[in-house]
């Protein structure tokens, strides 16, 4: 049986795609950092639900001896990881002027430099078995760039490049390495816009609707079948036609 890695999957867009690796029949290996209540329900949803074992981790991805060790023990736990998705992110809306440094580490250093981390962590099993898909989760504004979202948007672009780059490096050691960038999907991230920024972004949105987390989850799942076995390197933007 094949295992997934998600990261920040306790919430929002990250529990959807897991939920939807484990209708695949992955194992599933939950990441979470601050959300545990949530990370555990996920798991017991998950097991109570598909035939697929389940590892619930806390590590914060921004660090690397956490996640060292969190692939260590998934590694000791199922052998190998086949499938991994970058998931976990925060957000920032600041004009550049007012944020601070330490704002930019931040953004920096969850969005982006984590994705480092867990990859290069999980990257040496897949070429041992000469097989693995990556999934990286960027944001639309990682292609186009958003005012007032300077450092989220540069740590969503720099997941766009490493995605690309990654994907050349290791296409022959048959690991696909892909990119879902998200529009506006109404996850905990939308819960500071007031209903009436909502109806104005939703009129901005050519489907006339805001994303799901299964929206994305979907394009997910589809990356990482073998229907997509040869697709690598690629950015599938899931935004209703905000941006094209």
């Amino acid at each position: 049986m094949k295992t997934a890695l998600v990261t920040g999957a306790s919430r929002g867009i990250g529990t959807a795609c897991a939920i939807a690796l484990a209708k695949m029949g992955y194992n599933i290996i939950i990441n979470y950092n601050n959300s545990e209540e949530k990370a555990i329900k996920l798991g017991e949803i998950i097991s109570d639900n598909y035939l697929v074992d389940v590892m619930t981790f806390k590590a914060d991805v921004s660090d690397k001896i956490q996640v060292d060790e969190m692939v260590k023990t998934a590694l000791e736990r199922f052998s190998k990881i086949d499938v991994l998705v970058n998931n976990a992110g925060v957000s920032l809306q600041k004009l550049f002027t007012d944020t601070t440094f330490e704002d930019w580490s931040n953004v920096i250093a969850t969005n982006l430099t984590s994705v480092y981390n867990v990859t290069h962590a999980v990257l040496p099993c897949m070429i041992r078995e000469h097989s693995g898909s990556i999934v990286n989760i960027s944001s639309m504004w990682g292609e186009v760039g958003a005012s007032c979202e300077v450092a989220y948007s540069a740590s969503k672009a720099g997941v766009i490049g490493l995605t690309k780059a990654l994907a050349k490096e290791v296409a022959l050691s048959n690991i696909r390495v892909n990119c879902v960038s998200p529009g506006v999907i109404m996850t905990d991230m939308m819960s500071s816009f007031s209903e009436e920024d909502i109806e104005l972004i939703r009129e901005d949105i050519p489907l006339n609707e805001l994303g799901k987390a299964k929206n994305v989850a979907d394009a997910v799942a589809f990356l990482v079948s073998d229907k997509a076995s040869y697709i690598t390197g690629q950015v599938i933007s899931v935004n209703g036609g905000m941006v094209v």
